[in-house]
């Protein structure tokens, strides 16, 4: 900094004749003492006031007005440096951007898979993960470029002559969002978003809470079914849309209500959060992410907020594709007690976007939450504390929990149009009717979800529902551990670009799916190679009787051929849901060869049912029922899913006893297992391998077949 240089300008004399005369200007050379001095200030107060100015300059003796220079200077030099690294990291951005364009270009050239050898479709290749991520990431990293130039084209050479004034504007930039400087990326101003999102809204509050003509119930099925010529009757007409559309694209519309228990907050939070979105919809959303923030909201609950969002949205199975979608999510207060989520996808945005994201689109979509807190939920305050407790039937009275929830009433349509396609024949009924991604799915997995909040606080679950823990922090180190383990199971079965799934088809004629993948540093699961394999089938029983089956420990012997001849006992059983299906469960099977742990987790809901386990090491386990931290301990799942085939009739008698108000189909089951061929991250898949698992899921169907009775 010796070489730093500071002018020194001396007041102005008044000769005799009163004309004004400059004195030549001196030039100093701070020391490095003064230097020194004036950095610590700096680190501490970049802009110091007149008065610390003052100080600073008796001290080092130097004038008031050297120190100003010096900051200024300091200041200028600081924003050059801070502009050359951003230039720096944008370089390397668009650089490692070209390399994985090279890559995937690379890839896609490939006949094989790189993970295991098998050939791949060229499908296969353009939709894979490096792919996907390849998008996302030219989105962002179009935004960041447009917003460096705006930044530096407002600030020529990378100097400001005012500095205070520069670091106020470049705070106002960070603030804004990259669509206020640019229009190109997306060919669609913030206001016009704007505009977009609010007709939406408008839309989803009339879609919610219309009855007929609009909507009308299915006498066969109690089912609402949208009347589409009402809809484009009462929104498209202005708008001017195509009324021929339903002939080149398939139109999904469904509505469905229900009652949760949850902070409203956090789940306003958690739809804005992709991740935390994600988590609160493992067996719908594979992947998700925040592309850009358009517009911040106001306030803890975020009024206001709009979101450009990229989805993935999957069912558990890799036989029906999933939909990739982009959209506009908007969080609304409507009034004192209502919020709306609405989603929709905006044509300009997908037009910039890659033509194969294009086949599925969201018209006016989401849901509306309406606090029904009063006169629906009884509510008691806990004199000790300010917690509450909730009394949902006569079976579980839960108290104390720890944030105060409230009833909500929510409404959710789902809106979709798609490119019509081909399904595979087991699920083109579920697809087609507009189930598997419709509006029921989605609020059965939000009231399943919310309820297993409640469950994981709740301090008095009755003993028969939750045994074999003594403290409440195992109680909640278990259940997070085995809803770790869904999530997992839920990854890893969809048609999700983070799996390739190859088709193999065994001596029974059952098509069996395996895709291997490789785990180098997630302490969650084995390190090394794992292999995924998957069978989908029809069975003729009921969806609730096959649930059954599989969650009964007592009858585990009859289809897992891991655990024949072994003795299966109960260690500990944590209710997680008001159904009794809905249960983490710790089994130990011991035999005269091995004595193996095994934790299982089964769920229920209106749309869903699912059976997941994992064997777990005996040690790590013991320590979790303490309360220990479970994020470490390493779990492969393995389990089933299980669906309702989708066809829907109208029951064969009139009456008042449940389970004899509708006709019982057949059931969907996914079968699916992981097992770690090799502990070395750079092991290929083996035909042995393959081999073994094909073996496995064979035989453990051809048990459920037997067990059950539907082997024809």
């Amino acid at each position: 900094m010796a070489e730093n240089a500071d002018e020194e300008e001396e007041e102005d004399d008044e000769n005799e004749n009163g004309n004004k005369k400059k004195k030549r200007k001196k030039y100093h050379r701070h020391t490095p003492e003064q230097i020194r001095e004036m950095e610590a200030l700096f680190k501490e107060s970049p802009h110091p006031d007149e008065k610390q100015r003052l100080q600073l300059s008796k001290q080092l003796g130097l004038h008031p007005r050297q120190v100003k220079f010096w900051f200024q200077n300091r200041r200028t030099q600081i924003k050059a440096i801070q502009e050359r690294h951003e230039n720096s990291l944008l370089k390397s951005e668009i650089d490692k951007l070209r390399d994985e364009n090279k890559a995937l270009r690379d890839t896609i050239k490939k006949p094989s898979c790189p993970n295991c050898g098998f050939a791949t479709s060229s499908k296969d290749a353009i939709t894979g993960p490096e792919d996907q991520k390849l998008r996302i990431e030219n989105t962002r990293l179009k935004a960041e470029v447009e917003k460096l130039r705006s930044i530096i084209g407002k600030s020529p050479g990378g100097t400001s002559p005012n500095s205070s004034y520069a670091s106020e504007n470049d705070q106002l930039l960070e603030n804004r969002s990259s669509l206020d400087f640019y229009t190109g990326n997306f060919g669609l101003e913030k206001s016009r978003i704007m505009d977009a999102v609010n007709r939406a809204t408008d839309e989803l509050r009339k879609m919610a809470t219309n009855g007929e003509p609009l909507w009308i119930r299915s006498y066969e099925t109690g089912r609402e079914i949208l009347n589409y010529d009402e809809y484009m009757k009462e929104f498209c007409a202005e708008n001017g849309k195509n009324k021929q559309i339903m002939t080149k694209k398939s139109i999904e519309a469904s509505r469905e209500s229900g009652v949760i228990f949850v902070d409203l907050p956090w789940l306003v939070q958690s739809f804005m959060d992709a991740n935390q979105w994600k988590e609160l919809f493992p067996c719908l959303v594979a992947k998700a992410a925040t592309v850009d923030v358009i517009c911040n909201g106001e306030g803890p609950k975020g009024d206001g907020d709009v979101h450009l969002m990229f989805a993935e949205i999957q069912m558990l199975t890799p036989m029906v594709a999933t939909r990739e979608l982009y959209f506009v999510r908007h969080c609304k207060q409507l009034s004192a007690n209502q919020w709306a989520i609405v989603d929709v996808s905006i044509d300009k945005v997908e037009d910039n976007i890659d033509a194969s994201l294009q086949k599925c689109r969201k018209r006016p979509s989401g849901c509306i939450i309406e606090d029904k807190s009063n006169g629906h939920c009884k509510v008691v305050t806990n004199k000790n504390s300010t917690n509450c407790f909730f009394f949902f039937n006569s079976r579980f009275l839960i108290t104390s929990l720890i944030f105060l929830c409230d009833n909500f009433q929510v409404t959710w349509v789902e809106h979709l149009e798609c490119q019509k396609s081909t399904v595979h024949s087991l699920y083109r009924t579920i697809v087609n009717s507009g189930l598997a991604f419709g509006a029921k799915h989605w609020i059965s997995t939000l009231q399943q979800q919310c309820e297993r909040l409640v469950f994981l606080v709740a301090t008095n679950v009755p003993i028969k529902d939750s045994s074999g823990v003594a403290t409440l922090a195992g109680r909640k180190s278990i259940l997070k551990l085995a809803q770790r383990m869904t999530w997992n199971f839920c990854r890893a079965v969809g048609d999700s670009s983070y799996n390739s799934w190859n088709k193999i088809t065994t001596k029974n004629g059952d098509d069996i799916r395996v895709s291997s993948r490789k785990n180098l540093n997630d302490p969650g699961e084995p390190l090394g190679t794992i292999l995924s394999a998957v069978s989908c089938v029809w069975l003729p029983v009921s969806h609730h009787v096959l649930f059954d089956f599989l969650r009964d420990e007592n009858r585990r012997n009859e289809w897992d051929i891991m655990s024949n001849g072994s003795t299966i006992q109960s260690i500990a059983n944590l209710a997680k849901g008001q159904d009794r299906g809905n249960a983490v469960t710790t089994l130990a099977m011991k035999s005269d060869e091995h004595n193996m742990w095994v934790l299982q987790d089964s769920s229920t809901n209106a749309y869903e049912s699912m059976v997941v386990y994992a064997p777990v090491d005996i040690n790590s386990m013991q320590s979790v029922m303490t309360g220990c931290d479970s994020s470490n301990i390493a779990v492969l799942p393995s389990g089933f899913s299980i669906l309702p085939d989708g066809i829907e009739s109208r029951p064969f008698v009139i009456t008042s006893r449940p389970e004899e108000k509708s006709t019982e189909g057949g059931s969907l089951l996914t079968i699916a297992f992981q097992i770690l061929i090799s502990n070395s991250p750079t092991a290929k898949l083996s035909i042995d391998s393959v081999d073994s698992v094909n073996t496995l899921i064979s035989c453990t169907l051809q048990n459920i077949k037997s067990s059950l009775q539907c082997e024809d």
